[in-house]
């Protein structure tokens, strides 16, 4: 049996803003926009401003989430909801914006501090959030997860629960026409990790595994055009729906090794998100194979990477090749090559292993992981 859950509410398209008018009119009269500094000064959000001041709601801005959101800046973003009186949250902007409205929200219903709730269930109900993504890759828009560091014991933290999710996502690719090639990258390969993932997860289904596989032949066309050419408006609408399907999928089917590994080189190197999902992509697939070979070689079939006529065992290596060349089309580097200190990367490889086991993300992974697993592959990767 599988359950299978998304917002209230998924406006895809052009001119997605103005469709949404209505929904956003009945969640209340004031909103807190959450955002970062580039997005604040952007096009997109005199278009938010303005749609808002077309349906008569008043917003106030917090702009504070610089890079991958914390506990500090959660707090602060909690006191400007209570001291402005606002009813409802919009999270605009890549995956870190969104994940903090969800976070804010959380604390503003539920009682205790952030850290209280690491891998919990968010037990009561939040305001109302809107999701609005400006980069196609995070799937925070239809997902009932945030990730927030924990600044004192250097942790990524997971937050989780139904309540989590948007109540509305607001999908348009023209939002992100103006990522840049970096961010373009890192997040289409953090889409990518989550079709795939969500494909060989335990927790697969058929319903994630027909969003799944969609997302994975969308990102294997159009990520490299897209990172060519940021200016390629069919490629960018491509990407924008294949992260949705994506998020849809680890909503539902979850994420694997790559992301229990992932999240504390985040937190104790800061490396994007994406780039480090990247970073661990080939060798986390090379290691889970033996258990989800006819998977890989489903998804090499679709993408057309190899044919029905080459065995499984053929096909699924010929897919985690083709992974490893999208990362090098993308200019992915080795953890060495993002300039990380051997010593000090190696010194820390048994407390990465063990938060990465901790996270309960590997147990997903059909192959059994363990502890060694993680300090074996950490070496390997960098």
């Amino acid at each position: 049996m599988a359950q299978f859950t998304v917002p209230a509410h998924i406006i895809t398209g052009k001119g997605a803003l103005d469709e949404a008018k209505d929904f956003m009119k009945s969640y209340g009269k004031k909103a807190l926009i959450v955002t970062g500094k580039h997005v604040v000064k952007s096009t997109m959000m005199k278009t938010l401003n303005d749609t808002l001041d077309d349906i008569n709601i008043e917003y106030s801005i917090f702009d504070g989430i610089t890079g991958e959101p914390t506990d500090c800046m959660i707090e602060e973003g909690i006191q400007l909801y209570r001291e402005n009186n606002c009813d409802f949250l919009i999270g605009i902007g890549g995956g870190s914006p969104l994940d903090s409205a969800k976070a804010i929200g959380a604390m503003i219903t539920n009682p205790g501090s952030i850290a209280d709730y690491n891998g919990k269930e968010v037990p009561n109900k939040i305001p109302p959030v809107v999701a609005i993504p400006t980069t196609a890759g995070t799937g925070s828009e239809v997902t009932k997860f945030t990730i927030i560091t924990d600044s004192k014991k250097d942790i990524k933290m997971l937050l989780k629960g139904d309540y989590l999710l948007p109540e509305l996502a607001i999908v348009d690719y023209e939002f992100g026409l103006s990522a840049p090639k970096s961010i373009t990258a890192a997040t289409g390969l953090d889409a990518l990790t989550h079709a795939v993932e969500a494909y060989t997860s335990k927790k697969a289904s058929v319903m994630t595994d027909t969003l799944a596989i969609s997302a994975v032949k969308r990102i294997v066309k159009y990520l490299p055009i897209v990172y060519q050419d940021g200016s390629n408006e069919g490629a960018r609408e491509e990407m924008a729906i294949a992260a949705l399907e994506a998020g849809i999928c680890i909503n539902n089917s979850s994420v694997t090794l790559v992301h229990g590994m992932s999240r504390p080189i985040g937190a104790l190197f800061h490396v994007p998100h994406g780039m480090s999902n990247a970073m661990l992509l080939t060798k986390c697939m090379a290691f889970a194979a033996e258990e989800v070979t006819d998977r890989l070689a489903i998804l090499a079939r679709e993408t057309k990477v190899a044919t029905s006529e080459e065995s499984d065992e053929v096909a699924a290596d010929k897919f985690i090749a083709k992974l490893d060349e999208i990362c090098k089309i993308c200019d992915i580097p080795t953890l060495r090559e993002y300039g990380i200190d051997q010593e000090k990367f190696e010194s820390v490889i048994e407390k990465m292993a063990t938060d990465a086991v901790a996270s309960g993300s590997p147990a997903n992974t059909r192959r059994a992981v363990t502890k060694e697993d993680c300090m074996k592959l950490y070496k390997e990767v960098y």
